[in-house]
């Protein structure tokens, strides 16, 4: 599995942020990243299971006052600039992860399905191309219901499901808040048509599972509840032999903003401050336990090593 080398990540961010010190580099670019994006897939090892980062595509989300919700526009534009990245839009990228496990092809989270972004939605093809088919999966594990997510478990006319043979594996906790009939009328006007999407889908479905806590739910990996972003979002732990990976979803976003700032809190957090709490846990654990991450919104590939940097974190992709 990638670790990489002590004098391999000094070289990387100048040596400042690998020691724990706040440097001037805030966020590492990945050498293969547009290789990766090119061919729309990244293959690993952990341990003996074959990992597959899968690329969805992005979303080019303009710039508005409310996106984080303690940092200005300018001060969002301020740390993309200082990452290196265009500071015209803000960069979310999709990635799924595929796990190969005994038999078992487990697929975390299903993408966008085309139906978030004119330029996402490509899960389909890039499993093809990395020679996996959306066929053989057996089991979907759902980090939560966000649209970007759970829309590739549904047609987008007619909602018919696109894995009817696969065993979707969802948190109870989410599933409780989402199906409940009153969330709906607590919900602001822009979020009825997901409440209501998901109410007329997913309880319906005779192959959905919930789980409670932490839970293996495929062989090597287990539930791991890490609430805050959704009630009930929860991440994923794999490990075999002496290698371990978190696939933490939407623990945090972009990690040039909210690694590096994990204080900041955006506003799809549906409880903040417990995400904020919930994110700094998980950051701590993968590094206390010399662990690699992958992250739903953390570029491509959107896997690679956090380390402490002041009161922030680093990510550094693989390479």
């Amino acid at each position: 599995m990638f670790r990489p080398s002590r004098r391999e990540f000094l070289h990387l961010s100048g040596g400042a942020a690998a020691l724990g010190l706040s440097g001037s580099l805030t966020f590492v670019p990945s050498a293969i990243a547009d290789e990766a994006r090119e061919k729309g897939y990244y293959t690993y090892k952990v341990g003996d299971m074959e990992v597959t980062s899968i690329y969805d595509g992005i979303w080019e989300k303009p710039h508005d006052d409310g996106f984080i919700r303690n940092a200005t526009v300018d001060e969002t534009k301020a740390a993309l600039e200082k990452a290196g990245l265009s500071t015209e839009f803000i960069p979310i990228e999709f990635a799924q992860t595929v796990v190969k496990t005994g038999d078992n092809l487990v697929l975390i989270d299903a993408g966008t399905g085309g139906q978030m972004s004119p330029k996402a939605g490509a899960t389909v093809k890039n499993m093809k191309a990395a020679g996996l088919d959306p066929a053989d999966v057996k089991t979907v594990l759902i980090s939560h219901f966000h649209p970007d997510h759970i829309f590739g478990l549904m047609a987008k006319e007619t909602n018919e499901q696109t894995m009817p043979n696969a065993e979707i594996i969802v948190p109870a906790a989410e599933y409780k808040f989402w199906t409940d009939p009153a969330t709906l009328e607590k919900m602001p006007d822009g979020f009825k048509p997901l409440v209501q999407r998901i109410q007329a889908t997913i309880p319906n479905w005779k192959n959905v599972t919930q789980v409670d806590g932490e839970k293996e739910v495929a062989p090597g990996i287990r539930s791991l509840p890490l609430f805050g972003h959704t009630p009930g979002h929860t991440a994923y732990h794999i490990s075999s032999g002496d290698d371990e990976l978190f696939v933490v979803g939407d623990v945090t976003n972009i990690p040039a903003l909210f690694v590096v700032n994990p204080g900041w809190q955006v506003s799809f957090d549906a409880i903040p401050d417990l995400a904020e709490k919930n994110r700094r846990m998980i950051f701590d654990r993968v590094i206390s336990d010399g662990a690699v991450v992958a992250g739903y919104h953390f570029g491509f590939p959107n896997a690679g090593t956090i380390t402490k940097d002041g009161d922030g974190y680093l990510f550094t992709p693989m390479s």
